[in-house]
């Protein structure tokens, strides 16, 4: 069984920095999709990256610029390089694996901008 274990929120303030990690237990040999969503109260989540297995990265357009996805794949562990922060940012931010048998979510990261 997949689980997904998240690091790296925190409290910045604007035009600052964070990189979260999150990392993928068990078996990860199929081709599969890792990305990240961020939520904040009352609103849906929104997809902010994702990376396939054996493509480029794709990025929401209010974090175009700023953000960077990547991933080792020998780690089984993808990161989100988050610079020039805004307080717009704020969120909890979910990172998920996609698959062909389904997707799994991992427990989430606060990630807080303010001065």
């Amino acid at each position: 069984q997949v689980q997904l274990v998240e690091s790296g929120g925190g409290l910045v303030q604007p035009g600052g920095s964070l990189r979260l990690s999150c990392r993928v237990s068990g078996d990860l040999t199929i081709s599969n999709t890792i990305g990240w969503y961020r939520q904040t109260p009352g609103n849906q989540r929104e997809l902010v990256a994702s990376i396939h297995s054996g493509g480029p990265a794709n990025y929401a357009d209010s974090v175009k610029g700023r953000f960077t996805a990547s991933r080792d794949n020998a780690k089984q562990t993808a990161y989100l390089q988050m610079n020039n922060l805004k307080p717009e940012d704020s969120a909890i931010y979910y990172c998920y694996l996609n698959t062909a048998i389904g997707t799994t979510w991992g427990q989430g990261t606060q990630v807080t901008v303010s001065s």
